[in-house]
């Protein structure tokens, strides 16, 4: 199992291209799965998920072709099955964004109770009741969920919680149905109307993505389009979190700023300074590395977007841990979003948790350990941390990484890290 080993105290200078979203990649993924027409997508990021989402559509029968690095290339037109199988969907909670697609294209779905990260429950029920209310007849047998219908029918569909997996899932299923359907309480985040924008592409007829009201109104078929995957704005925001720890000077390309505005005001609270065009984030920072006491503590409370991200709460608890001051960094999305402090405190960091709430005191440094990832976001505070520690620190079970950030260590090299992956 391949690990990193970093060797802390470099400061980070130079710029890189951040990479197609994840988040949105996966969605816009099974969105294929809508028409018999090619979808073609560029911007499409060289991940661990990715590659799973392209096993399980073609088991389903899709036709996948890598047109260049980050191009893909889909073919639905000769599905021959309606089932992910649970060996397929084990590993990756997304996977149950193809029951929509199926349920609105076939009227058949068997897919399989996903699997994923264990940061804490992310229950499919609001999946399955949207459905239900268009129509769909929905059973649970043997850790499956079978579904069928007719024809869906458009409905009104007020979701108890904000879900984006749920919101996209039925936004799909919604695009071919009949009549119009309202989604409320929906997820806004940038990936959701990334999906959406390719869906009307595709030519689905969708108004009020962004907002916690979407209005889809079902047409007959959607057929062939043209679409890039939008930037990773998490892959942003934590390369601009280690130039804030580190210090120096850090260039993003291949970026939009109006999708980190939270992520960007906090930086700026720690001391940062933050400047931006329309394609690209310049962070620079003195960092703890040249001279400490210049990076400030920043207390956070993750929230739905546009609130702070849940996603970035592991990147600023590391920068917090070598910050001037103490703050509390507080959990609303996951309940076991905080797996990743005790491996923290090998490194010396000092933290508390209570409930829901770290509480978390800036140390004058972290000294390198072993530490081991738990899950994607873990993964990476674990990376910035070491990036700041003295010595050398490895870090175990990188498999999470690979998940969700393309070339890791070499996008860091680029910028004058010490990091090597052992295989």
């Amino acid at each position: 199992m391949d690990k990193l080993v970093i060797q802390g105290g470099v400061p980070l200078n130079g710029e890189i291209s951040i990479s197609g979203a994840k988040n949105a990649a996966l969605p816009i993924l099974c969105a294929g799965l809508l028409t018999a027409e090619k979808l073609n997508l560029g911007n499409v990021p060289q991940l661990h998920d990715i590659t799973t989402m392209r096993k399980l559509l073609e088991h389903l029968g899709v036709r996948i072709e890598q047109q260049g690095d980050n191009q893909l290339s889909l073919d639905a037109s000769g599905i021959h099955t309606w089932e992910a199988p649970y060996d397929m969907v084990k590993t990756m909670r997304a996977s149950i964004l193809v029951l929509g697609p199926l349920l609105a294209r076939f009227g058949h779905a068997r897919v399989s109770l996903p699997g994923g990260c264990a940061i804490g429950s992310r229950p499919v029920d609001l999946h399955i009741k949207g459905l239900q209310e268009m129509g769909a007849e929905i059973h649970i047998e043997h850790g499956y969920i079978e579904a069928k219908v007719d024809k869906l029918q458009g409905a009104r569909i007020f979701m108890d919680m904000v879900t984006v997996t749920g919101t996209e899932n039925l936004m799909m299923a919604a695009a071919l149905a009949e009549g119009t359907t309202i989604l409320e309480n929906a997820a806004k985040e940038p990936e959701v109307v990334d999906l959406a924008e390719c869906l009307i592409k595709m030519g689905a007829s969708i108004e009020g993505a962004g907002t916690d009201v979407i209005t889809i109104t079902g047409v007959a078929k959607l057929h062939a389009a043209d679409h890039d995957v939008v930037c990773d704005r998490i892959e942003a925001g934590t390369y601009m979190v280690a130039a804030a720890m580190t210090g120096g000077e850090v260039r993003l390309n291949n970026v939009r700023a109006d999708l980190l505005d939270v992520v960007i005001d906090k930086l700026r609270e720690s001391g940062a300074t933050v400047e931006h065009d329309s394609h690209s984030i310049m962070v620079r920072s003195q960092g703890v590395l040249q001279q400490p006491g210049t990076l400030k503590s920043v207390s956070i409370r993750t929230a739905p977007h546009p609130a702070f991200p849940t996603d970035m709460q592991a990147q600023f608890m590391a920068l917090n841990t070598v910050a001037d001051a103490v703050a509390t960094v507080t959990e609303t999305i996951f309940e076991n979003r905080f797996m990743h402090v005790q491996e923290m405190q090998r490194l010396g960091a000092n933290i508390e948790v209570e409930g829901n709430t770290a509480i978390v005191r800036g140390s004058e440094f972290l000294e390198g350990a072993t530490v081991m990832a738990t899950d994607l976001r873990a993964s990476a505070s674990l990376v910035l941390a070491a990036l700041v520690a003295r010595g050398e620190t490895v870090i175990e079970r990188i498999y999470h990484l690979d998940r969700g950030y393309e070339q890791l260590e070499a996008k860091l090299g680029q910028l004058g890290a010490r990091v090597q992956r052992i295989k």
